[in-house]
């Protein structure tokens, strides 16, 4: 039976973000399959190593005793360590410590590194902390026996750092939804159509004010759902964003029951994308797997994955000027054409089936010899 270990997230079942998610669907996938899987789980607290199992799936817990980003390079440590002393072949999901990676080089072990977004990169991240994941980046790159890439323009860049041989390119899957469940407007007094979504973390990377200063410039007889958690009170930009709402605007914060979020996301009139950095986004994915139409950040990693399912916009300008024509009944043809190609796109693309065959595949080939007889 070949066996993998998964390191780099919180851990599964999934309740933070996409690697999460992406991990509790490729173990639930190689576990039907017939691999043995394990995988690294991040708890609060102090105390012994412990596993458990969750739906056949092997999980070892390391209780952290500190929070936030400190707490998840301890956890990265501690599971890095453990995993030395474990046999099979290694799925880390990120490069943000991968300098705890070059032990597991060192003795030997098999481990493919899906290197995510180009972190250092981003924003919202001061000197110090792009520089950490700048030199991770290039560890990553040296001590992973094979890479991942979840965009063309991610797996171009990691080319510059090594071979292009080295590095296989995979994007982020998706579940198709049909339908949702309409009752869940009723909450925010929406109506089917009546809204259009933005669903992010508050960061500039993500346009937040591009796309709320250009919907707020006009009455719309339209309301934005902007998801996430703001704090006005504490971080400058999102009081900026919010000062520049009109009362159309909703902020009802940070929602994580899926089903009301599916629904938001389903019964929109348009979904409102503003990354600006990044690979394959998992919140574009989903939004294609919706039918959703698309206004979206123009920029060549959301051109590759939305294609013509979406519209484009460089600033609050351009973004003012698509919810000026795409908001008006008399391109509702044009809104239905875009929500088509999001399902082209979409089953062409982006399908967990297409996307968990792909890795399983990968990881077939780079299993060490050794375990496979």
């Amino acid at each position: 039976m070949k066996k993998l270990f998964i390191l780099g997230i919180r851990g599964i079942p999934a309740r933070h973000g996409g690697f999460e998610t992406f991990a509790e669907k490729l173990s639930l996938y190689l576990t039907r399959n017939g691999w043995e899987v394990t995988v690294y789980c991040q708890e609060t607290g102090e105390g012994e190593v412990s596993t458990s199992q969750w739906n056949g799936i092997n999980r070892i817990h390391i209780p952290v005793s500190r929070s936030g980003a400190g707490g998840t390079v301890v956890f990265d440590w501690k599971a890095t360590t453990h995993a030395l002393g474990q046999k099979g072949l290694f799925l880390t999901l990120g490069y943000n410590t991968a300098l705890f990676n070059v032990l597991q080089r060192v003795k030997g072990q098999v481990n493919v590194i899906n290197m995510d977004g180009i972190e250092w990169k981003r924003d919202k991240w001061g000197g110090i902390a792009k520089a950490w994941f700048w030199l991770n980046e290039r560890a990553g790159c040296w001590v992973g026996n094979h890479l991942v890439a979840d965009h063309p323009l991610i797996k171009s860049h990691l080319a510059t750092r090594v071979s292009e041989s080295k590095v296989t390119m995979i994007p982020y899957g998706g579940d198709e939804v049909l339908d949702a469940d309409v009752t869940c407007l009723d909450r925010y007094g929406l109506t089917v159509g009546g809204f259009s979504i933005v669903i992010a973390r508050p960061e500039p990377e993500n346009s937040f004010y591009e796309i709320v200063d250009g919907f707020s410039k006009k009455n719309r007889n339209h309301k934005l759902i902007v998801l996430g958690n703001f704090t006005p009170d504490k971080v400058p930009y999102h009081k900026k964003v919010m000062e520049a709402a009109s009362d159309e605007v909703i902020f009802p914060g940070a929602i994580y029951e899926q089903s009301v979020v599916r629904a938001l996301r389903f019964y929109s009139r348009f979904y409102i994308h503003g990354h600006r950095v990044g690979g394959t986004n998992p919140s574009l994915v989903e939004a294609l797997g919706a039918s959703c139409a698309v206004i979206a950040h123009d920029n060549q990693f959301n051109r590759w994955v939305a294609g013509n399912a979406a519209v484009y916009f460089k600033d609050e300008q351009d973004c003012a000027a698509l919810f000026d024509k795409y908001l008006r009944d008399d391109h509702n043809f044009l809104r239905v054409t875009m929500k088509n190609e999001s399902t082209r796109r979409f089953n062409e693309n982006f399908t967990w089936e297409n996307i968990l065959s792909q890795y399983e595949q990968l990881l077939i080939q780079w299993y060490p010899k050794e375990r496979s007889k």
